[in-house]
């Protein structure tokens, strides 16, 4: 990747073709201290269903940012998500076993004629609709289990999921109406016109789904995770990794966490010279867990200024949410707090930690309680902490919450501000917490 010119503001409209790792094509270079602006196609389903895709998402080409070096890392302050689809399939998914090898996300391949990773053409709408070019088979991996479409209002406030008759409607407009980038080679999953739970309302609140650094061995973009990422050991494809050691390299831009959304901060670790930052997987909405591993994909323009914390060496993200979105036991002490504190702590002779600050450490791994144990060690590692003193103070001052089943979550806790300011945060959380 040949480092470009630097930019105080870069646009970003072209994408991988479902891959993260050092061998992809750099967007460009932005300036430390600048800004990123980027308009991506929707994530899961419609990367799922094309079968020349290798990944299961469709995320910009990464960006270099200024003076970013490996062990360093950068800190994407979101500014803005601006949804531009107008409705969108999802659901819980079928596999169509004949259609891949070991991972239906990954190795594509043709049922009737064998062809990998086949290029494929649209005829009419459902499930049947994705057909391979060289024989004309339904070479689509997925389908759905149980499915539904989600027509939003103008303002992105609320959805409603619709009846066969609509969802129809709208998979015969299907590209216009998810509005999918003139770059992207995505088919949209509104042409499988799910129509479940008609009448249903939900309410939307944006935010991105796989937002990060690139990892230091090229993966699926759908599984730079912890969980995801297992699908990648002794696999028999071209991103199969050894063992569970070779998945170090991951930087867990895969969260689905849904409080990464506008006005939160996230840091993230450098693994590559340049970082290589890269956005994708914006979603409309989604409930904690992701319980039926799907949410409402949609393409968006996305803002984030972009930061460069000099010798933070971390392995995963850190996220520093909007403090509406902060667990009421997170959250930073009121005024009346710290002077009933303050007496509280002449009573008993103690003094009293006053700066404090909320952090949340990502953690990913095979199940739950492994991404737990991963979130445990990265506090640790952090904060330079024993196990025991992070799992204190995330019981007394924090917690802990499911991002995505099986694997991701966010430790919850109230940080010591002179230990954050010894990691270079300190800045960080006060800007975001008004501290």
């Amino acid at each position: 990747m040949a480092q470009q010119e630097v930019q105080q503001e870069l646009y970003v409209d072209r994408y991988t073709l479902g891959l993260v790792g050092p061998d992809q094509e750099w967007a460009g270079t932005v300036a430390d201290g600048g800004t990123i602006r980027t308009y991506t196609p929707p994530g899961c389903w419609g990367p799922m269903i094309t079968p020349s895709f290798r990944g299961g998402h469709e995320v910009t080409r990464p960006i270099r940012v200024e003076g970013a070096e490996v062990g360093d890392a950068v800190a994407l302050t979101i500014r803005e998500i601006e949804v531009t689809s107008m409705a969108t399939s999802t659901g819980s998914m079928a596999e169509r076993e004949d259609a891949f090898g070991d991972d239906p996300f990954v190795d594509h391949r043709c049922p009737e004629c064998g062809t990998e990773w086949p290029e494929t053409v649209v005829e009419g709408t459902g499930e049947d609709a994705i057909r391979c070019a060289e024989c004309g088979a339904n070479a689509s991996s997925f389908g759905f289990e149980y499915g539904y479409t989600v027509a939003f209002d103008d303002d992105h406030a609320v959805g409603i999921t619709l009846d066969d008759a609509a969802a129809h409607e709208l998979a015969e407009d299907a590209e216009d109406v998810m509005d999918i980038p003139e770059n992207s080679r995505q088919h949209p999953i509104l042409l499988y016109a799910p129509s479940e739970m008609p009448g249903t309302l939900g309410r939307l609140r944006p935010f991105i789904g796989n937002v990060g650094t690139t990892p230091s061995v090229t993966m699926p973009d759908s599984h730079n995770a912890g969980d995801f990422g297992q699908f990648l050991i002794g696999a028999d494809h071209d991103y199969g990794l050894d063992g569970e050691a070779d998945l170090d390299a991951r930087t867990d831009g895969h969260m689905d966490v849904p409080e990464v959304r506008a006005g939160a901060t996230l840091i993230c670790p450098v693994k590559v010279d340049g970082a290589g930052v890269y956005v994708g997987d914006l979603h409309a909405n989604q409930g904690d867990g992701e319980l039926s591993l799907h949410t409402t994909d949609v393409s968006g323009a996305v803002t984030m200024d972009v930061e460069v914390i000099k010798g933070l060496d971390v392995d995963g993200p850190i996220l520093l949410p909007n403090e509406e979105d902060l667990p009421f036991i997170s959250r930073p002490y009121s005024d009346e707090e710290r002077e009933r504190g303050r007496d509280l702590a002449a009573d008993h002779g103690v003094d009293l930690e006053e700066g404090m600050g909320p952090i949340q450490v990502i953690g990913s791994g095979a199940t739950i309680n492994d991404a737990t144990q991963n979130a445990f060690d990265r506090a640790g590692a952090l904060l330079d902490m024993t196990e025991g003193e992070v799992r204190s103070r995330c019981t007394f001052t924090g917690g802990v919450q499911i991002g995505r089943l099986p694997g991701v979550v966010q430790l919850d806790m109230l940080a010591p501000m002179d230990v954050l300011e010894q990691r270079g945060l300190a800045h960080l959380v006060r800007e975001q917490y008004g501290l």
